[in-house]
């Protein structure tokens, strides 16, 4: 096998690998089957209450581009409805945004009067973190007590059993390109 085409072998693996990584993110409809609008008195606050979303996830606004748009806003321009300056603006009607960081991610309608009409939503992301002690059952005397292994999610065992194993996938490509 000559060195261009291992080096398109390892970048396939490399393009394969991450998809499986990306394989473990939730994908949100803003609005669920409504979407993006300022029909039907869709609850936008309300709707983003029910959901627990992650660093990775995907948060997808569906809309009619005539009528409705997506601005990335701060916190002061989402209190205000002000569209002015948006920190980032989406116009497709068919809009996935990867979610890359933990926080608030405050987005709107730059279309006049539809922010004031409740077309706006704060997409909030916790910090991961080990479970609050309010989400640990009490300790039963006599037994032994929750270990480091009890808080470990399954979301997160997958992301990092994925990540390990394009670890190796990479080695194994690199060690074989040299037999």
């Amino acid at each position: 096998m000559g060195l261009m085409d291992r080096g398109r072998s390892l970048a396939f693996l490399v393009v394969i690998s991450g998809l499986q990584l990306s394989a473990y993110a939730a994908v949100y409809k803003v609005g669920d089957s409504a979407g993006w609008t300022t029909i039907g008195n869709v609850d936008y606050k309300q709707w983003a209450a029910t959901k627990s979303f992650q660093v990775g996830d995907i948060i997808l606004f569906e809309y009619n581009v005539q009528f409705h748009n997506v601005m990335r806003v701060t916190h002061a321009q989402y209190k205000a409805c002000n569209a002015s300056v948006p920190i980032a603006n989406y116009t497709t009607g068919n809009d996935s945004i990867t979610i890359s960081t933990h926080g608030h991610h405050f987005f709107l309608c730059g279309f006049p009067g539809h922010c004031q009409a409740g077309q706006r939503v704060d997409i909030y992301v916790l910090r991961a973190s080990a479970p609050s002690p309010s989400a640990v059952p009490p300790p039963v005397p006599g037994a032994p007590g929750p270990s480091l292994n009890d808080s470990v999610s399954l979301k997160g065992l997958n992301g990092l059993l994925s990540k390990l194993g394009l670890s190796f996938t990479i080695f194994a490509a690199l060690v074989s390109g040299f037999t």
